[in-house]
C-alpha cells in the first residue's frame, strides 16, 4: 500500500486513477480544483468505502500547494492540466503564461515541496502526467503542447538528477496519455473561437478550420479508458518502472512514425 496524492481530480482521467489505484489498496489524496469538487468525491466515496481523501488543492495557490508539507506521501502524480488554442501567430502571449503556470511551473513547486520529504526519506516516486502531444506538434493547440514538451525536457532530467543522490531511490516518470474521450480536447478547441470570430487572420476560414479540428480528435479519441488507467497503475507499483508510460500503443506507435518520417 502506497501513499499516493494525486492533483487534478475532479474529473477525467484522474478521477477515474484515483478510484483504480484505491480499489488496489493504496491510500489517496484525490485532491481537487474547488471544494465543491472534492465534497462530491467524498460523497461518493460513502458508497464505495474506499481508502480515498478528497480535499482542495488549486495548484495555483501557495496555501493549497502547502498542504502536502503535512503529509507523508510515497507517490506524486502531477495530473492537473489545462489547455488552450489559438494560433501563434496572433493569440495572446498571457494565455501561454497562464497554460505554462497551471501545466509547468506549479507542478515543479509542488514537486519541490514534495520532495523535500521523499529525499530525507530516500524514497519516493514523482509521476508527471504529460501526453503524446508533447511529442507531435498539433496545429492551433501550440499553448497545451508547449507545455507538454516542456514536461518531456523536465521530468528526464529531474530523474536523472536525482539518481546522483547516494542510496536515494526516486524515480521520475512520464505518463504520456493519447487522445481520450474526456471533454477536455474539445474545451481546448472551443476557447479559440471565442475571439477568433471578431478578429483573426483565420476568421474567413473558421468554419473549415473548426470543422477539421473537431473531426481530428472525433476520429482519434479512445472511449475506454482501460488501457491508460492501467499505466498510472503500472507508474505507481512497478518495481523497477518505465520513464514512460504510453497509451494508447497504437497511438504511440503512429507518433514515434510520423516523428521518424519528419527526419
Amino acid at each position: 500500500m502506497k501513499k499516493i496524492l494525486i492533483t487534478g481530480c475532479g474529473s477525467g482521467l484522474g478521477l477515474e486513477a484515483s478510484f483504480a489505484l484505491a480499489n488496489r489498496g493504496h491510500y489517496v489524496y484525490a485532491t481537487t480544483h474547488t471544494e465543491e469538487q472534492a465534497n462530491k468525491i467524498n460523497s461518493l466515496n460513502k458508497k464505495y468505502n474506499l481508502p480515498i481523501e478528497s480535499f482542495k488543492l488549486d495548484i495555483l495557490h501557495s496555501n493549497d500547494r502547502s498542504k502536502v508539507t503535512n503529509l507523508e506521501i510515497d507517490v506524486l502524480i502531477n495530473n492537473a492540466a489545462i489547455g488552450d488554442s489559438g494560433s501563434v501567430a496572433e493569440i495572446d502571449t498571457n494565455t501561454y503564461r497562464d497554460t505554462f503556470e497551471t501545466n509547468v511551473f506549479c507542478p515543479i513547486e509542488l514537486t519541490q515541496l514534495v520532495l523535500k520529504r521523499m529525499i530525507s526519506r530516500r524514497q519516493g516516486r514523482i509521476i508527471f502526467v504529460s501526453s503524446l502531444a508533447g511529442r507531435s506538434t498539433i496545429p492551433f493547440l501550440s499553448p497545451y503542447c508547449a507545455t507538454k514538451f516542456a514536461l518531456e525536457a523536465i521530468g528526464p532530467s529531474l530523474n536523472k538528477e536525482l539518481k546522483e543522490l547516494r542510496d536515494v531511490n526516486i524515480p521520475v516518470i512520464l505518463i504520456e496519455p493519447g487522445s481520450y474521450a474526456t471533454g477536455f480536447n474539445q474545451k481546448n478547441i472551443e476557447k479559440q473561437f471565442n475571439w477568433m470570430k471578431i478578429n483573426s487572420y483565420f476568421k474567413d476560414d473558421l468554419r473549415s478550420l473548426k470543422s477539421r479540428q473537431y473531426r481530428y480528435f472525433k476520429l482519434t479519441e479512445s472511449i475506454n479508458f482501460d488501457s491508460i488507467i492501467d499505466k498510472y497503475i503500472k507508474a505507481v507499483e512497478d518495481k523497477n518502472p518505465k520513464e514512460r508510460y504510453i497509451s494508447p500503443l497504437s497511438q504511440g506507435a503512429f507518433i514515434k512514425i510520423k516523428n521518424i518520417l519528419k527526419k
